[in-house]
Order: structure tokens, then C-alpha cells, then sequence
């Protein structure tokens, strides 16, 4: 009877290892717009604004491919100075994100946060694409409520948020109809880039990091438009200190947008920019400063 060496089975079962590595993230990164790559969803409310005595309406709208998407609308005690539409990251849901805006809502605004797709209440399973049409349908309802053209409204994306403002304000005709300023924070301009980026950091996936990346469309990518965004007001926000998003992805949104914008440098871990008064300061500073509608 013939039989392998146990080197030889170990570098068979290797291979069998990688082979199903590199189809299973081709299917996932060609199929699905790379969802596994970019997006971590959970279905559980950990948090309610109730729980910070803040008072608050579901709100739930049907994007135009049938989904129905939810979202939080937090009212500041008082006459609203503005209103916040607040993008998420890529993990968790909004229960866990909201803890860091609101402070907004304590400052007087308005805070208007959406799960995407596949996320807490939200049906349906997220990808870029679909990311950006939920992002759609929030600000179109944000624009419509009444009263909205007496408000200022500005965007706050984080970290895929961040990078998900940026293809939806780039890309959008007429925004500066409605916003007075965009924030950044932790963001970056190529989804294909950053999926570059994150295959090499493995040595198992390193080899492969430019076909799979190549998978993804450019087309959801803003670094070749982010200059669209004038004339609304950007503030980049960045942390020097970010293992998650290196801070030379600030740095780029930086370079390409035209004024006006600000680029406020920090030195927290990855989104925990508000964890500091200093930053919460400057960042309600370029609110305040580019808030042109009076209020009711």
C-alpha cells in the first residue's frame, strides 16, 4: 500500500486551504460588491436614545428596489439649530454608533441616524450600491420634512460612512441646494484601494491583493470627484493614530477636494474622535460657522 508522508498531506490540505480562500473571496468581492469585505451587520439594538433621555421616532422608508430601510430621528429638548444626517461604520448597527453624536443633540441638533441594508431594522443584505441608495432615500427624506429649508443640514459620515458620504455627495447633482457643510472622519476614497490595501496586510491573501481588488468597480469610488463637492464646506477629520484607516487616506481626501474645506488632525484610536471636547469643539465651531438659514 502507497501512502503520503505527512508533509506531503500537509501541503496538499495548504493548498486545498487557499484554493477555497481565493474562490471564496472572489465569489464574495465579484458577486456581491464585496458586502463580506466592507460590511459586518448586526441585527441587535443595544442601545436606545430613550436610554439617554433623549427623545427620538423610528423612521422607516422603502428604497426604490423594495427594501425598507430604518432609522433613528433624535429632537434635541427646545428649537432645533439644524439637523445631522449621520452615516455609521461598517460594523454593528446604528444602536452602537449613535453614542458618538450626542452630544449634537445636546448642543440643540437634530441627528438623523440610518441603518443600511442588512443592518438592525433594515431588510435586505448590504453592498455598495445598495448602501448608496439608502443613503439617497435618507437624505431625500431629511429634505422633505417640513420645515426643512429654514434648517441647516450637514452630513457626518464615519469611516465607511465616511467613505460612503463621499461617493453619494461627489456624485449628487444640486446637494448644495440643502447642506451647508460635510464631515469626514476616518474615511477613504477608493473602496478598490482600501480593499488593496487590507488584502495585502496577509500574507495569505498578499499575493492575490490586485485581481481581487480589481473586482470591485471603480464607478463607487470618489477620488477622482470628491472636487464635486464644492461648494459645501468640508472638514476632513483624521487621526494620526488610526490602525484601522491610516491617516494618508485623510491626507488624500484632503488634496483632492477644493475649498472650502478644513482638515482637523487627531490622535485618537479609529472613530473615537468625539471622545475628546477639544475635537467636539472644533467640529460644532465649523457647524456653527457654516449655518446660513435663521432659525423659525
Amino acid at each position: 500500500m502507497h501512502m503520503q508522508s505527512p508533509d506531503r498531506n500537509n501541503t496538499h490540505h495548504l493548498l486545498r486551504k487557499i484554493s477555497f480562500l481565493i474562490i471564496l473571496l472572489t465569489i464574495c468581492l465579484g458577486l456581491s460588491a464585496c458586502s463580506g469585505l466592507f460590511f459586518f451587520p448586526d441585527k441587535t439594538h443595544y442601545f436606545t436614545p430613550k436610554q439617554a433621555n433623549i427623545e427620538y421616532d423610528d423612521i422607516y422608508l422603502r428604497t426604490s428596489d423594495g427594501e425598507i430601510i430604518h432609522g433613528w430621528h433624535l429632537r434635541p429638548d427646545g428649537q432645533s439649530r439644524g439637523i445631522i444626517y449621520f452615516l455609521h461604520g461598517n460594523a454593528e448597527n446604528i444602536s452602537t454608533h449613535t453614542g458618538s453624536v450626542v452630544w449634537l443633540v445636546q448642543e440643540g441638533y437634530e441627528v438623523f441616524a440610518l441603518d443600511y441594508r442588512g443592518y438592525g431594522k433594515s431588510t435586505g443584505s448590504p453592498d455598495i450600491e445598495g448602501a448608496l441608495e439608502d443613503i439617497k432615500q435618507g437624505y431625500q427624506w431629511v429634505t422633505s420634512q417640513a420645515g426643512a429649508n429654514d434648517k441647516d443640514l450637514f452630513i457626518l459620515g464615519q469611516s465607511l460612512g465616511a467613505a460612503l458620504t463621499l461617493s453619494f455627495a461627489s456624485r449628487t447633482i444640486g446637494l448644495e441646494e440643502h447642506v451647508s457643510g460635510i464631515i469626514v472622519d476616518a474615511g477613504f476614497p477608493s473602496f478598490r484601494g482600501i480593499a488593496q490595501e487590507k488584502l495585502s496586510e496577509a500574507w495569505l491573501t498578499w499575493p492575490f491583493q490586485y485581481p481581487l481588488s480589481w473586482l470591485i468597480p471603480s464607478s463607487y469610488d470618489s477620488e477622482s470627484s470628491i472636487e464635486k463637492i464644492a461648494p459645501i464646506p468640508l472638514l476632513v477629520i483624521h487621526s494620526t493614530n488610526d490602525i484601522v484607516i491610516p491617516f494618508h487616506h485623510g491626507q488624500t481626501i484632503f488634496q483632492q477636494a477644493s475649498e472650502p474645506k478644513e482638515f482637523l488632525v487627531t490622535d485618537t484610536p479609529h472613530t473615537a474622535t468625539f471622545a475628546s471636547a477639544g475635537y467636539i469643539d472644533y467640529t460644532l465651531k465649523f457647524i456653527e460657522y457654516n449655518s446660513t438659514r435663521s432659525l423659525n
